[in-house]
């Protein structure tokens, strides 16, 4: 089974590269937009995201992101991804 995970599209960090910067629950990570990218990326700006292995694969709404999120921490699975995540953007800062 893939683990999706909701995250709201916070800033646009590279448009060249269609990238930009989600927040997860307080957890900050550089995401494509490739796949949902249909019109200017600023306009993704605020939007909500189902992320997927750093692929922003689809744009959700806000009621469907919470819903998903507190889904997701009440299997534990969201734990789990965020504390990875979490780890992996500490690793990037000690670089």
């Amino acid at each position: 089974m893939c683990l999706g995970i909701p995250g709201q599209i916070v800033a646009i960090t590279d448009e060249a590269r269609q990238m930009a910067m989600a927040d997860v629950s307080g957890v900050r990570r550089e995401v494509s937009l490739a796949p949902v990218a249909l019109g200017p990326l600023a306009d993704l700006v605020g939007a909500w995201v189902l992320i997927h292995v750093g692929f922003a694969m689809a744009v959700i709404d806000a009621e469907e992101a919470a819903a998903t999120l507190e889904a997701l921490r009440g299997l534990g699975e969201a734990q789990e991804t965020l504390e990875q995540m979490a780890e992996g953007a500490k690793a990037l800062e000690d670089q």
